[in-house]
Order: C-alpha cells, then structure tokens, then sequence
C-alpha cells in the first residue's frame, strides 16, 4: 500500500460529524405568553378536578346534608344547572374517574413541562387534548343538549360557562402542539 493509497482510503472527518449536535433551545417562559396561560388554567383544572371529577368519579351520593364539602359543592351545582352529572351513570364515572385521577397526574407533568419548555410532552398533548375532545367532550355535550329531558341542562348558559373551557383549552393546546418543538416558536 502506498502513501497516496492510504490518502485516499482515509476518510477526513467532516465538519458535521465532527461538530456535536446541538439540542435545540426553547424560548424562555417570559417569551411564550400562551404557555404562562396554559400554566394558570391547568393548575385550576387540578383544584376542579379534585373538587368535582373525583365526587362523580367516585359515586359519591349529591346530597345537600352531606358532610363531606366537596358533595355539597357537586350538590348545589349538580341540582341547579347539570342534572346528568346527579344521576350518576356509569359511563359518566368512568370519565370522570379518568379525569380525576389520570388526568390530573398529567396536568402536573404538563405545567412542569410547559415551564421547562420539554418539547417532549407534545405528544402526550396531542393524546391527552383528542381524548378529552372526543371521549368527553362529545358525550357530555351531546348528552346535556341532546339527551332525554331529565338530563338535559335547565340552563345552558350556565353550564356552558362551568364546562366549555375543558373543551376549548385543551383544542387550543391540540393546536399549539401542532408540530415538533413547540417551545422554539411562541405559538
């Protein structure tokens, strides 16, 4: 083997093997306002999760003389506005059991995320927001406008008011998780 073989044989490094990759850095928190909303209503769905899904999810009676404050909150709610949600169907606990006690695990997996800009959780957002959408939302919905009158909503509006934010939030998270790294783009 002569020199001018080797030469040829070897390979010279090049410059992209040679440099390391670089990790892509996300915006800081200051610099996406979306995800600082998203922070603030996800810790609310925590409390309201705790607070109602886990009463449905749960079975717990709606009854007015309960002693336990998280019945009497479900109660007044339940008797003036949602009277699906009092008559306790089975696949009304099963989303609601899911909501307490799966979902709010992801809730703090989320917020951690969405702080540390962990573009890693796109995926389980895109999971999570179709979920709730479509296994919740729809049901419910449907259910409250289109199902039999004794579980129909006496008003709408109301209810509208206590439960079209956990549709809509998580479609505006669905569409802020729209493509890979959200955290290097504001929205």
């Amino acid at each position: 083997m002569t020199a001018s073989s080797t030469a040829v044989g070897a390979s010279a490094p090049t410059p992209a093997a040679s440099a390391p990759t670089e990790k892509p850095v996300s915006l800081p928190l200051r610099q996406r306002p979306i995800d600082i909303f998203f922070i603030a209503i996800f810790s609310v769905f925590i409390v309201t999760c705790i607070i109602s899904d886990s009463v449905e999810g749960l079975g717990l009676d709606q009854v007015a003389n309960s002693t336990n404050i998280l019945v009497q909150w479900n109660y007044w709610y339940a008797s003036n506005f949602d009277p699906l949600y009092q008559s306790h169907p089975v696949w009304l606990r099963f989303i609601s059991g899911t909501s307490a006690f799966i979902y709010v695990g992801f809730y703090v997996i989320l917020i951690i995320s969405l702080a540390r800009g962990w573009n890693r959780i796109q995926l389980p957002s895109v999971i999570y927001a179709t979920m709730i959408i479509s296994l919740t939302g729809i049901p419910i919905m449907g259910v409250e406008f289109f199902g039999s009158a004794a579980e129909r909503t006496p008003n709408p509006a109301v209810f509208l008011a206590f439960n079209l934010p956990y549709i809509l939030v998580p479609l505006l998270l669905l569409i802020r998780m729209r493509s890979p790294l959200p955290f290097l783009r504001r929205f």
